[in-house]
């Protein structure tokens, strides 16, 4: 899989999730706008990558 089409895949569940992230960050008296989401979409999908190839290196050992 390219790395595009796992970022898109990624972000698809980031949005997937965001209404109940959006419910507690509010709750916690967190502000949340899509600039101020960029760098956690960021962050998101640079976790969900090296999850990603932790997943691929161990199916490999198998």
């Amino acid at each position: 899989m390219q790395n595009n089409d796992k970022t898109m895949e990624f972000m698809q569940i980031a949005m997937k999730y965001l209404p109940e992230a959006q419910q507690q960050l509010e709750a916690a008296g967190v502000e949340l706008t899509m600039d101020n989401l960029q760098p956690f979409f960021s962050l998101f999908t640079k976790v969900m990558n090296e999850a990603y190839e932790l997943g691929r290196a161990d199916a490999a050992k198998e």
